[in-house]
């Protein structure tokens, strides 16, 4: 597929192993200026950044690698990410060596919390999938789904779906503390 909006511009053809990733309306061949762009994270908003992440160390095992205060402008940022054990084992040892890393990554999740939310009662973000909908959820795959779904029950976790609910019995959908959306999948399970 040639890039409709400028014919002159350099691109790399876009992956077609599969007739399924073929001709699809919107997709482009890849801008040589997009080479090096990584994508790095996702933000959501957060209510009490202690429960926040004892919810996403505890439960789902992310590694806290960055912190960005802004007190001035009320609000902090947290970077999380799912390591390996070598991962972790080889971890920059300095502030600033670990921000360069966490920005060097893929599928970093980044929660903000605004000063003071934490102390209201009746506070609480939307979570995109009420109406008017629009953010869904993000996803961590795991190795065997069953027992995924056993830790989730002995932590009580809450459920949007359980993985015998519903026709899609190979994904289970759990909630984090303010009600957002994690989708749970066993890679060699998703071909079906």
């Amino acid at each position: 597929m040639t890039n409709q909006s400028n014919p002159s511009q350099k691109t790399i053809p876009q992956p077609t192993q599969t007739p399924l990733l073929k001709d699809i309306e919107g997709i482009h061949d890849i801008p040589m200026q997009s080479e090096g762009f990584t994508f790095n994270h996702t933000m959501l908003r957060v209510k009490d950044p202690v429960k926040s992440l004892e919810f996403y160390s505890k439960i789902l095992g992310m590694t806290l690698l960055h912190i960005k205060r802004f007190p001035e402008m009320q609000f902090d940022l947290y970077f999380l990410a799912k390591l390996t054990a070598e991962e972790r084992d080889s971890l920059p040892n300095t502030d600033e060596e670990l921000a360069i890393y966490a920005f060097r990554q893929r599928g970093i999740l980044e929660l903000t919390h605004n000063y003071g939310t934490e102390t209201q009662a009746d506070f609480s973000y939307h979570d995109g999938n009420q109406q008017p909908q629009g953010f869904g959820h993000i996803c961590f795959s795991v190795p065997n789904l069953e027992e995924a779904i056993a830790w989730f029950d002995e932590n009580n976790v809450e459920y949007v779906k359980r993985p015998e609910d519903g026709k899609m019995k190979h994904i289970a959908f759990i909630k984090d503390v303010d009600g957002y959306w994690v989708e749970i999948v066993q890679a060699d399970r998703m071909a079906d």
